[in-house]
């Protein structure tokens, strides 16, 4: 196990800064998956397009990326204890203060914050993992960080939908998630992290990546995106165009991310049966097919058993590409990692301002077909870096 388990306290600590890491998964999906739940009440609220509240959101993403390239360098001069303590502590000031707060301009800002912490966090989350489980162990506690995002979402986007037909406002899913916040907060002040956390990236060999490298990079992009626009906008399509009630529009989030729950649970077993590079020639195809009878079925009850099989049928997918990539390289350096992670955050980050642009030159049912072209790219993509490794 770990190196730090010696005795008792140490294998208490190290079940607080694994809760940690888990727990900076848990709140960053918890904010981005009820936005297409929330945007709808929240357009309503506020008197406004829905185009245009989406497009606020680009705050929590674009955060997000910021707090990703902040993490490029943090590390060097702030220890992992303060960080977390400091930014979840904000961060929970900061949703708490929705309540209090009316205000659009002011939710922003509360997004911003959010996302660059969460960008930093996620980085600090899996320099913890990587610092204090040994490399048996490492890649099963990775894959279970990615089973908490999974799972955050089905719940978030549940207890939204569910808060949102009770009649609670807009805000309250996030004001309850400043409690996940704050528990990262007391985790945090009563834990001892790993202090061998600095990253040479100047000691790293400096190995020039392959196409096939480049290509992961932009199919991690097109991922995010195309999941994104799937996501944000799939609810407000079953609502206005199916007639769908919010609820139940809502539930079609919550029943992708608890099908990629399941298959996280199945790929960390199946890709030791058939490897990473196989994993890669089915999941893209599984993720574009099962995506097209998202906009082609008019049945709302149908369509949360085919949201239940497209969140199956992505099989990791994100992991899986990240994986690949370094496979590609002799040594896989931090700044490959980095850059891999980049792809994937962009993706997200710039999502809420092109879908809300696409929806308002076109339609709802237009932006899920554009989510389905986003992954039918990326098949193509990941066929040519497979046949280019070869």
């Amino acid at each position: 196990m770990s190196r730090y388990l010696s005795d008792e306290s140490a294998l208490n600590n190290n079940y607080r800064v694994t809760g940690v890491s888990f727990l900076t998964y848990f709140v960053l999906s918890a904010m981005l998956a009820p936005i297409g739940i929330l945007s709808g009440p929240m357009a309503e609220h506020f008197d406004l397009p829905v185009t245009e509240v989406t497009r606020q959101f680009s705050w929590l993403t674009g955060g997000a990326l910021v707090g990703s390239i902040i993490a490029l360098l943090i590390f060097d001069y702030f220890s992992l204890k303060r960080l977390f303590s400091v930014i979840y502590g904000v961060i929970a000031i900061a949703l708490f203060s929705l309540a209090a707060i009316d205000s659009l301009e002011y939710a922003r800002y509360v997004l911003g914050i959010v996302g660059v912490g969460s960008g930093v966090g996620l980085a600090g989350a899996a320099i913890t993992i990587s610092h204090t489980y040994s490399e048996e162990r490492r890649a099963s506690m990775l894959v279970i960080t990615d089973g908490c995002f999974s799972i955050a979402g089905f719940v978030t986007s549940w207890l939204a939908a569910w808060l949102i037909s009770q009649q609670f406002g807009w805000s309250t899913t996030y004001q309850l998630l400043g409690f996940a916040a704050a528990a990262i907060f007391a985790l945090a002040i009563t834990s001892n992290f790993p202090t061998d956390t600095h990253i040479a990236l100047a000691e790293v060999h400096a190995e020039k990546w392959p196409l096939p490298v480049w290509l992961c990079v932009v199919s991690l992009f097109l991922f995010t995106l195309g999941q994104s626009s799937m996501l944000y906008w799939l609810p407000n399509y079953a609502t206005t165009e199916l007639g769908a009630p919010p609820v139940k529009a809502g539930a079609l989030v919550g029943q992708f991310w608890l099908g990629m729950f399941f298959a996280q649970i199945f790929v960390a077993w199946w890709v030791l049966k058939i490897g990473v590079r196989k994993l890669l020639s089915i999941a893209p195809v599984t993720a574009f097919i099962f995506s097209l009878p998202l906009w082609n079925y008019n049945d709302i009850d149908g369509l949360a058993v085919l949201a239940l099989i497209w969140g199956f049928g992505n099989l990791a997918l994100l992991k899986a590409i990240l994986s690949r990539a370094t496979e590609m390289v002799s040594t896989p350096s931090p700044r490959l990692v980095s850059l891999l992670l980049l792809g994937a955050t962009v993706g997200t980050a710039v999502s809420p301002y092109v879908t809300s642009q696409i929806v308002e030159w076109t339609d709802n049912h237009t932006i899920l077909m554009f989510s389905s072209g986003c992954y039918g790219l990326l098949l193509c993509l990941m066929w040519i870096a497979n046949r280019s490794e070869a």
